[in-house]
């Protein structure tokens, strides 16, 4: 199993989310081919209503913390509640350029 459905896995068995994107990003920066190491999340969650975004982001790294200690690098997290979700009319930001090492630069 590779780690885009490990950390898809993950965040729904802990946090049941209405809505999920894991985007795997990789290969916007200069790291090898399959190295899957960079990743956008997009989770929209109740679970997620009376926490701030660093502690829902906190919760999320806690989560996904063996990810980390075998080769995970970078999380971009988009972390709501449905309510804010729907404010932002279902939409998720795309992803800046990466500002060190892209491989668009």
């Amino acid at each position: 199993m590779g780690r885009k459905q490990r950390i898809q896995d993950k965040l729904h068995s802990g946090l049941t989310p209405m809505h999920m994107e894991v985007t795997d990003e990789s290969h916007m920066h200069s790291v090898p081919e399959g190295a899957e190491s960079h990743f956008k999340v997009v989770v929209v969650s109740e679970q997620f209503a009376g926490h701030k975004l660093v502690g829902r982001h906190r919760l999320i790294n806690r989560m996904l913390s063996d990810e980390f200690e075998s080769g995970l690098h970078a999380l971009a997290l988009h972390t709501w509640t449905p309510e804010e979700w729907f404010e932002k009319g279902g939409v998720a930001p795309a992803s800046p350029r990466c500002m060190g090492g892209s491989k668009d630069r």
